[in-house]
């Protein structure tokens, strides 16, 4: 076992780089930048989704026709097809997406004026509320997505029972029994397949944003 040499070991540790200190406003200035580019990241997620939203609704409307997966589940529960129903599902489909295009846009707004309202130099205290309020958006924002799914598909179901209904199309017990197992199950996937995007896309950066704010209260009931 080598010796131990006093000398040499206060030689090697006074040779050492000392680690830069930092007061406490300099760690809020750096806490400050972090949290406003996390506020920046979401904002640009929200917007890029809106473009993406926005892309399909056009496509769809001029381009595409992706109301023939209603048309299908219609065409399976004995509805007659006519060229009033697709005109009818047509506008429907483009009513809820217009819907859903509005919302999301109104949540981009709603970011791009949290982001454009949080300040570095702000007093700790009123960026801390500012983040708090931010926080608060992001998961009013998912629980809208998710709340418009449950809309959307109570909407959806009351217009085929309409159909059904002008048609005069009266399903067995165990049709509507299929039917609405399958609802559920879809709607229920839909739903888990949300919450599951928007805790990874949006989930890390507000996690990491929650750990600057709580940095940031330590910071504040020193001082």
């Amino acid at each position: 076992m080598p010796e131990f040499d006093l000398d040499t070991f206060k030689k090697t540790w006074q040779e050492q780089e000392v680690q830069p200190k930092y007061d406490s406003a300099e760690i809020r200035a750096m806490l400050n930048k972090s949290s406003r580019n996390y506020v920046k990241y979401i904002f640009w997620i929200s917007a890029a989704e809106f473009l993406v939203i926005l892309s399909l609704t056009v496509y769809y409307t001029f381009l595409g026709n992706d109301s023939k997966s209603l048309l299908s589940i219609l065409s399976k529960l004995g509805v007659k097809n006519s060229s009033a129903l697709e005109y009818d599902v047509s506008h429907f489909y483009i009513i809820l997406k217009s819907i859903s295009i509005v919302m999301t846009a109104f949540f981009v707004v709603k970011f791009y004026r949290n982001y454009a309202k949080i300040k570095v130099e702000s007093n700790l205290k009123k960026f801390i509320l500012q983040i708090i309020d931010f926080k608060k958006t992001v998961n009013l924002f998912i629980l809208a997505n998710i709340a418009l799914l449950v809309i959307f598909t109570g909407v959806l179901t009351g217009f085929i029972f309409y159909v059904l209904s002008e048609q005069q199309i009266h399903l067995s017990n165990s049709a509507l029994a299929g039917f609405f197992i399958g609802l559920a199950f879809i709607t229920g996937l839909s739903i888990l397949l949300i919450w599951l995007y928007y805790r990874i896309v949006y989930g890390i950066i507000v996690r990491r944003l929650g750990k600057n704010l709580e940095e940031l209260k330590k910071i504040d009931s020193v001082e």
